[in-house]
């Protein structure tokens, strides 16, 4: 068993035997108040808690799983895209490299088609901006902001 599997099934274990405790608690009748078994005060309260609780492990877990992706050993990328343009609503020319090689690939929602392999690889500026999305980019443009800037 992976050392993250047995520590989330440690936290599942545990969190599960605090909500079992807790619901032991609340369930124990407190002196001076007197409330029928099935009071709707109580019932709501219950299920209030049990959510909170669910949605807390949710969260929890998902950090967990967070921090674990970014402790895993990322070697180098291999593939790394250089360029991307649209060239219409859903179709992409992307320069991607890998290892040395420059390739052109077409993208469109049916199909990817190596198009070119560049005989010589095209030399990017230092000082350019990485490729990202028309969305972020268009965004970035509208709030008056440049990626530029961010570094």
């Amino acid at each position: 068993m992976k050392p993250l599997t047995r520590a989330v099934t440690a936290a599942v274990a545990l969190l599960a035997s605090a909500a079992v405790s807790a619901a032991q608690v609340g369930a124990a009748p407190v002196a001076g108040v007197s409330t029928p078994p099935g009071s709707l005060g109580g019932q709501l309260t219950q299920m209030v808690l049990g959510l909170l609780l669910v949605v807390g492990l949710i969260f929890f877990l998902a950090w967990l799983l967070r921090r674990a992706q970014g402790a895993a050993p990322r070697g180098g990328q291999v593939i790394e895209i250089v360029g991307s343009r649209a060239i219409g609503p859903r179709d992409r020319l992307l320069l991607v490299q890998v290892g040395k090689e420059q390739i052109l690939i077409g993208h469109s929602p049916g199909s990817i088609e190596a198009l070119h392999v560049l005989a010589e690889p095209v030399e990017v500026p230092s000082g350019a901006r990485p490729a990202a999305p028309e969305f972020a980019q268009r965004l970035m443009e509208l709030m008056g902001k440049d990626q530029k800037d961010k570094t």
